[in-house]
């Protein structure tokens, strides 16, 4: 793995700036790899890893930049809860099945608030907060930063990086759906969720 200084710098150049949280996303994921035994995430373990999100910001970035992993990939998951959180998970470490659905052994690693308070006492002379932290973040240690706890992730086949499936055409709008991500109704139409669900979903007609 590259060192944290030119991981920095690469998540500086994917991301457009550089911040307090590129700093902890890119902490955050070279200790995950690190309790993974994940020395090379991006080249030799790539296909060993994946990580679940749980905030769409500036550490998601960084993340990614870490472990090579990409929403493209299928090796990127993001469960959009608004923490400071993203939990790694070893593919080649199964710990049992739910049925159809291997349980896969990853830690998961969230940002602790008190981190906050402690690079106000580290730097109280740096009124402003991004700066502030920008320099406790590289120096405090992962136990300053981090609350890490070993989890149990269910990843059904269909969730899985390289899973191929049949593409089923919706019998409303007639888009293709792929991963099996259709929905069926009470006359047995295949549908997509948006057909399926209009008021749930994330964007509405205009007009026409």
């Amino acid at each position: 793995m590259d060192s944290f200084e030119d991981l920095l710098r690469q998540a500086e150049i994917a991301h457009g700036h550089l911040c307090a949280g590129q700093i902890l996303g890119v902490r955050m994921a070279m200790l995950g790899c690190k309790r993974l035994g994940l020395a090379e995430p991006r080249t030799t373990d790539r296909k060993r890893l994946v990580t679940f999100v749980e905030i769409d910001r500036c550490a998601t970035d960084a993340i990614g930049v870490v472990t090579g992993c990409r929403l493209g990939k299928r090796a990127l998951k993001v469960r959009d809860w608004g923490k400071m959180a993203a939990t790694f998970i070893d593919l080649g470490a199964q710990l049992e099945a739910e049925g159809e659905t291997p349980v896969y052994k990853g830690i998961r690693i969230a940002a602790l608030e008190s981190s906050k308070q402690r690079a106000r006492e580290l730097y109280p002379q740096i009124e402003d907060k991004n700066r502030q932290q920008m320099l406790a973040y590289r120096e405090m240690t992962d136990a300053d930063l981090f609350a890490e706890q070993w989890v149990g992730v269910p990843m059904h086949p269909r969730e899985m990086p390289g899973y191929k499936s049949a593409r089923i055409t919706c019998a409303i709008c007639a888009e293709g759906i792929n991963y099996d991500r259709n929905v069926s109704d009470a006359d047995g139409r295949i549908l997509c969720q948006s057909c399926a669900q209009p008021e749930t979903s994330y964007y509405k007609p205009l007009g026409g």
